[in-house]
């Protein structure tokens, strides 16, 4: 079977608006969502004359943010031989579906116990992403996925543990970004979703906690499926 390559699903790399703070802290900021959502795509040679050029920077902040990312695994420098966005590494998106699931249960399991549980966020939230996958639009579903989980968070008590999950979870969303293209998956999303909701709106703090641990490891099942169709984006 053949699969058509996945979509750029983010516009392209833009100039850099100032703004308060370092512009180093805005171009590593700026490549890491790129990366996260595939404008750069894991193996992707990077010239620092055309980053330079496309966030309109110049090459002392890029070179301070290429350095963070490669500290974060998410950029290889290789001396003499180039940048390089790095490949996605099953071994790091297993650590990432570690942190997210014990954080995002112990979220769950805390708004579960308050009352009111007020879940009418999560129910708009829930008809964006089936209006998003009745159209086909992966992109739209993935900005709606992350509002809903982060909304659990705030239910629970921890916005502030969601900023953390975010920078975490990078490699995870590449994989989980890589397998959106496919409306079946997205729709078993949404039904697990609503599965969710309702055992918190219910107060089901333990039968709840058990499906958003399914829900967390979805993404490690993927793996072989996504390795065979883009071999080239993954590590050995």
């Amino acid at each position: 079977m053949n699969f058509a390559p996945t979509p750029r699903l983010g516009p392209d790399l833009a100039p850099i608006v100032r703004a308060r703070g370092r512009i180093s802290d805005l171009v590593t900021d700026v490549l890491t969502e790129a990366i996260r959502d595939l404008r750069l795509l894991p193996g992707a040679a990077l010239s620092e004359t055309d980053l330079a050029a496309k966030l309109a920077v110049s090459r002392t902040p890029l070179r301070e943010a290429i350095s963070r990312l490669g500290d974060h695994g998410l950029i290889t420098v290789v001396p003499q031989v180039g940048t390089r966005v790095a490949l996605i590494d099953p071994a790091d998106v297993e650590q990432a579906v570690f942190i997210r699931s014990a954080l995002e249960t112990a979220a769950f399991r805390d708004a579960s116990l308050k009352e009111p549980r007020d879940v009418s966020v999560l129910r708009h939230l829930l008809a964006v992403q089936q209006q998003a996958v009745d159209v086909d639009d992966m992109n739209a579903f993935f900005v709606a996925d992350e509002a809903f989980h982060q909304e659990v968070f705030r239910l629970g008590g921890h916005p502030t543990v969601w900023t953390v999950l975010v920078r975490a979870k990078v490699q995870l969303d590449r994989l989980r970004r890589l397998a959106l293209p496919e409306v079946v998956e997205a729709q078993a999303l949404v039904e697990e979703h609503t599965r969710i909701v309702d055992l918190l709106e219910s107060g089901e703090a333990e039968a709840g906690s058990q499906v958003v641990s399914v829900h967390s490891h979805r993404a490690i099942e993927l793996i072989p499926t996504l390795r065979g169709r883009h071999p080239a984006y993954f590590r050995d």
